[in-house]
């Protein structure tokens, strides 16, 4: 019978399950980035611990597509509501930009003294590759239905019209951004619209005083001091096979590119290397 432990005796031990969100957000290629398709089966897993008083977010990621950070965010949200249970977000190196987003899915942010929190606004970078097609004798041909289907080729020189639509869907993916800023820590925000939305990044322990994040600390610790020394923390992120764990590659991707039309293969394959060493940007922006 030492088998059976009735209901009314306490627990031995509180299971917490960790989600980690880490890396560029979005699709990137010849490696595996935050999307909602992807992380769709953990976070299903995670908020699925029936016992569990908590769900807690690992984030360290420096940003990314505006629209999959919303689309995690919100799906976080809805789980926290469905499932009735609060969600707590500990930032290692940086929360910025999307990565911020995220952390704002959380009922509670924890930071280190250290991290690298904010740069709340939209960018958009590219690269004009109009005259290195040129000095390898490269024709580009493109025909469209409408003056506006080619917007921001790269492969021409920039078009003052294809500018002005691009800051109006700035501007949109700003108003989200900042709505979601507001409606989730509201009055605990410090700051003057200016400076918050001005796309500085503050340390850790600046981002508590100016009502950013709720405090210093990090997952273990904070965690046990809630729910005790026999707490288990259960990270649920679903494993990638031994393929992509060796060459990076998320799920779906192969090896081999694809040409594009009919670029020369070298230049075909730009934009994918190109979009690799924006990724890396995004980390060396901030210094890491």
């Amino acid at each position: 019978m030492f088998w059976y432990r009735p209901r009314w005796l306490p627990r031995r031990s509180v299971t917490v399950p960790v989600i980690r969100l880490a890396g560029v957000i979005g699709a990137v290629p010849l490696r595996s980035g935050l999307t909602l398709q992807g992380i769709e089966p953990t976070l299903q897993a995670a908020f699925a611990f029936k016992n569990a008083p908590a769900v807690a977010l690992a984030i360290n990621s420096p940003g990314g597509s505006p629209v999959q950070s919303s689309l995690i965010a919100k799906r976080i949200r809805d789980l926290a509501r469905e499932k009735q249970k609060p969600v707590i977000a500990f930032v290692e190196d940086i929360a910025a930009s999307g990565g911020y987003w995220l952390a704002l899915a959380a009922d509670e942010i924890f930071v280190d003294r250290s991290s690298i929190v904010g740069s709340i606004g939209v960018v958009s970078s590219g690269f004009g590759l109009d005259a290195a097609i040129g000095r390898l004798g490269i024709e580009r041909r493109v025909h469209t239905t409408g003056p506006r289907k080619a917007l921001l080729d790269p492969f021409r020189p920039e078009q003052e019209g294809d500018i002005e639509v691009l800051r109006e869907l700035q501007d949109d993916i700003f108003a989200s951004f900042k709505a979601m800023v507001e409606s989730r820590r509201g009055a605990k925000l410090a700051l003057s619209g200016d400076e918050l939305y001005s796309g500085r990044v503050w340390s850790g322990e600046r981002a508590v005083g100016h009502g950013l994040v709720d405090g210093i600390g990090e997952l273990r610790g904070i965690l046990r001091e809630r729910y005790g020394d026999k707490l288990r923390l259960r990270t649920v992120n679903r494993q990638r096979s031994w393929l992509q764990r060796r060459f990076g590659m998320s799920r779906g991707m192969s090896l081999g590119m694809s040409g594009a039309g009919d670029l020369h293969p070298l230049a075909a394959a730009l934009p994918d290397l190109l979009a690799e060493v924006e990724a890396a940007a995004l980390w060396r922006r901030y210094g890491l």
